[in-house]
């Protein structure tokens, strides 16, 4: 089993992997919460993808709204001689479509043109859905010295991963022997190598004022006009409070982004008595997100004095930062020397404001590592995933598998 003969096949399965991306596509994968039914489906399709393995472990966890619909996990693994397995952890849910007269392709049906394959989740995380499978295609079972070889086709990663590595976490499907690769953010031509991600707080505020005629002002509570005010101020105070910058996170700065908002009314003449707003806070790890809370609550207060409107505050979500992956480990060398030997230059740490499954296991003080090619039409109108860019993430984590699992790679036998 030869290295160059295996990613040769990797370069040779184009037409085959732009098929499999188009037919996983054309199977709605959306959470419940989002209205739509779960990942069960798709994972139907996957695993008459999947050939070759020791091991293939299928894991369905009902959903808590309905437990007819179930959110598919599956795992499938290469034994290996030694402890551990090398994971790559790929997500199979996507979000859904957004506005359609956005997009000049259905959605749910993958075109492939021009190098590219439309769809919604091609590239979230569809690209490395089809690449961790092909990564893994030519490696010979039953031929392994190191550790194994796994990939982890999770659920409900757009939503909290309560159904998908959360649950696999906490229910003992993985060790402290095993590596986790999580490609689920990308830069171009594979530069970047993510480490850490900022905490995240999503906060909701509603306004509540008193609704009269926009003739007679003065005898209401604008409730439109105090949120509009007090989304000033929590910004600008948040950006005093919490101005520290890290060099190694793009960007280096916490961001306090207004984001999702209630209508007001349906005429121009009426004053608004009640408005809500949410925000999109993410924090460099130096800071807690208690503390932006509790400004929150603060500012809060004072807006309540000021106006003599009803404002409540309360968390949508949160995402703690696991702390960084060390940039020491072998595994870390490994990937770097993986992804050199690809694409010919060496890969950067940094660490992002974007949420990944790779954040639960440094939580549970594992090191994760996010790598892939691309990234920049994920969640938009019109999603695509370069096919050039999947083949060369294949072919680096073929070359990861082959140095670790395969050779039992000391940093001497590298490929």
């Amino acid at each position: 089993m030869d290295l160059r003969g295996i990613l040769d096949s990797i370069d040779g399965s184009r037409e085959d992997i732009a098929k499999m991306m188009c037919e996983m596509v054309s199977i709605p994968s959306i959470s419940p919460a989002a209205g739509g039914n779960g990942e069960a489906e798709r994972a139907d399709f996957l695993m008459t993808c999947l050939d070759g393995f020791d091991s293939i472990e299928r894991v369905d966890v009902p959903d808590k709204s309905d437990s007819k619909i179930l959110r598919s996990n599956i795992l499938a693994r290469k034994n290996g001689k030694d402890k551990g397995t090398v994971w790559i952890i790929a997500h199979t849910d996507t979000v859904p479509a957004g506005n359609l007269d956005d997009w000049k392709t259905d959605p749910f049906k993958g075109v492939y043109r021009d190098g590219r394959v439309y769809g919604r989740g091609t590239e979230d995380n569809g690209q490395s859905v089809i690449s961790s499978i092909f990564a893994t295609k030519f490696i010979e079972k039953g031929k392994l010295e190191g550790k194994s070889i796994g990939i982890a086709l999770v659920a409900d990663e757009e939503m909290a991963s309560e159904y998908g590595v959360v649950y696999l976490i906490d229910h003992g499907y993985f060790s402290a022997d095993d590596i986790f690769l999580v490609p689920d953010w990308g830069s171009p031509e594979g530069r970047y190598i993510e480490v850490n991600e900022k905490s995240l707080i999503w906060l909701q505020f509603e306004v509540t004022g008193r609704s009269v005629h926009a003739s007679t002002p003065d005898k209401g509570v604008n409730a439109f006009k105090v949120g509009t005010a007090l989304i000033t101020d929590l910004v600008n105070t948040f950006n005093k409070k919490f101005g520290y910058e890290d060099p190694l996170f793009m960007p280096p700065r916490s961001s306090f982004e207004p984001t999702k908002a209630s209508a007001t009314v349906l005429n121009v003449n009426t004053i608004p008595g009640s408005w809500s707003f949410c925000m999109d806070i993410r924090v460099v790890p130096k800071y807690n997100v208690d503390e932006v809370y509790e400004v929150a609550k603060e500012v809060v207060a004072k807006h309540i004095k000021s106006t003599n409107a009803y404002i409540e505050v309360r968390e949508i979500q949160r995402h703690i930062s696991g702390g960084p992956s060390s940039q020491e480990s072998d595994t870390y060398k490994a990937l770097c020397s993986a992804v050199e030997s690809v694409t010919r230059h060496r890969p950067k740490a940094v660490a992002v404001g974007g949420a990944t499954c790779a954040n639960f296991f440094r939580l549970k003080g594992y090191d994760a590592y996010v790598w892939e090619c691309g990234g920049g039409t994920l969640h938009g109108p019109n999603e695509y995933v370069e096919l050039d860019n999947l083949i060369t993430d294949a072919k680096v984590f073929a070359t990861l598998f082959y140095n670790i699992c395969v050779n039992r790679w000391n940093g001497d036998n590298v490929n």
